[in-house]
């Protein structure tokens, strides 16, 4: 997505369009990409979550049961008190919220410690019919102990909502990998493209399978990904190569 900084009513548009030509009886999940409402608006989010936020969220349920699909709605900068908190929201068919995640990790390249807080909760599993997943938010890619915490808790598909910089592209397509082979979970990359406020974003989503091999992947163009996931194959790689039976935490020192 090529989204426009600080105008969430022009990118909520471009999500109903989106969703009107593509939304299909067999499409199951929609996963959009980080802080889609408003980019990296970084001294403008207070001013802006005192009109969105929570009207994001509630534009995300209303398309939900609009297009009768499951949203990973990327995340929103949201105002509690006097924190922003950049907030993944996990919306299922029927319209409820069924998981909030907030972003733990701030990066301090684009400095985001100055603007936002860290979440305070950990990393949680989620359910759409059935299938366990897990959401990350972009720098949180770089901390394997918590994709790690989530695969212990048997999620079989992992969400990485981003706007992650072209300058760190091949960072972002390594540990997309890694993150997969390592946890042998399929791995879902939403991320943003174009140039904002003098960053260039490396697009590349993609959607890769728990032996790391690339199902489908963009490159810095515009578009969507649709693929299929044969959820078999988590069990069955798990089995050929079962690294979580062969973990011996009690050797690992405490971190």
């Amino acid at each position: 997505m090529d989204l426009e900084i600080g105008k969430p009513e022009e990118n909520r548009r471009t999500i109903e369009n989106w969703l009107k030509m593509n939304c299909s009886d067999d499409i199951d999940v929609v996963v959009l990409p980080e802080m889609w409402s408003t980019g990296y608006a970084l001294e403008e989010l207070r001013e802006i979550c005192k009109m969105d936020g929570y009207q994001s969220i509630e534009f995300l349920q209303s398309m939900a049961k609009k297009f009768n699909v499951n949203l990973v709605g990327g995340s929103i900068a949201i105002l509690e008190g006097q924190d922003i908190f950049n907030r993944a929201v996990i919306i299922n068919r029927t319209g409820e919220i069924v998981h909030r995640y907030d972003k733990m990790h701030l990066v301090p390249m684009l400095n985001e410690p100055e603007f936002l807080s860290g979440g305070l909760n950990q990393v949680e599993v989620f359910e759409l019919e059935g299938v366990r997943m897990g959401v990350i938010i972009c720098y949180d890619l770089r901390f394997p102990e918590i994709i790690r915490d989530l695969a212990l808790q048997g999620i079989q598909v992992l969400h990485v909502v981003a706007e992650w910089p072209l300058a760190r592209k091949n960072h972002w397509n390594t540990l997309l990998r890694a993150r997969a082979i390592e946890n042998q979970m399929y791995v879902v990359a939403s991320n943003i493209t174009g140039t904002k406020l003098e960053v260039e974003f490396a697009g590349c989503s993609q959607i890769i399978d728990p032996w790391g091999d690339i199902i489908l992947k963009l490159d810095q163009e515009v578009g969507e990904l649709k693929a299929t996931l044969d959820l078999h194959k988590v069990p069955q790689i798990r089995k050929e190569v079962p690294i979580f039976e062969s973990r011996v935490p009690e050797m690992y020192r405490k971190l």
